[in-house]
């Protein structure tokens, strides 16, 4: 239930326009925040499966990317490599928050969220950019740049929610299986 829940906050998260970005071909999208707030309140294996059900849905061609995009030829094109990294995004935010939960707290949480869902979606995301756009990875990189803004504003929202979450209504289990 909370896997096919997030999946349809990620796609929900696509209503919102994309803002294109000048000199590249990929637009900042809220999807990331969805990808992120998966991870951190689902943990890694449900976090990682609610994305990979996201990006089936891409791939079927049910128009749930930013934009109404969906199809297997968006898998060809420059956004491809940052819609590939969302699923191990979210399985990296998750696996960070499982290890922090006895002392989750918004700093640990935006860590989490940093790494997981900014720095391995760019992992794979900008090499790919470059590839598939003809541009150095110097280039791609630069270009990125700037997505980092908005990303640590959608991090810093994701931490937000996670940690009320966290205090509300848990769903990823203590260590030793013991809830708040």
């Amino acid at each position: 239930m909370n896997i096919a829940l997030f999946a349809a906050v990620v796609a929900a998260l696509g209503l919102l326009p994309p803002i294109p970005v000048p000199l590249l071909p990929v637009p900042v999208t809220a999807q990331t925040l969805g990808v992120m707030l998966a991870g951190s309140i689902l943990g890694a294996r449900r976090g990682f499966l609610a994305v990979l059900v996201f990006v089936a849905l891409v791939a079927i061609g049910l128009p749930v990317l930013s934009g109404g995009r969906g199809g297997l030829g968006v898998f060809a094109g420059p956004s491809a490599g940052f819609i590939l990294g969302f699923a191990p995004g979210a399985f990296v935010v998750g696996w960070l928050t499982e290890r922090m939960w006895a002392a989750y707290d918004w700093k640990r949480a935006l860590f989490g969220n940093l790494v997981g869902g900014v720095g391995v979606v760019y992992l794979l995301g900008v090499p790919w950019l470059a590839a598939s756009a003809g541009l150095s990875l110097w280039t791609a990189m630069t270009g990125a740049a700037a997505f980092l803004p908005g990303d640590i504003v959608k991090a810093m929202v994701a931490a937000t929610v996670a940690v009320a979450i966290k205090h509300s209504f848990p769903v990823i289990e203590e260590p030793d299986g013991a809830r708040h």
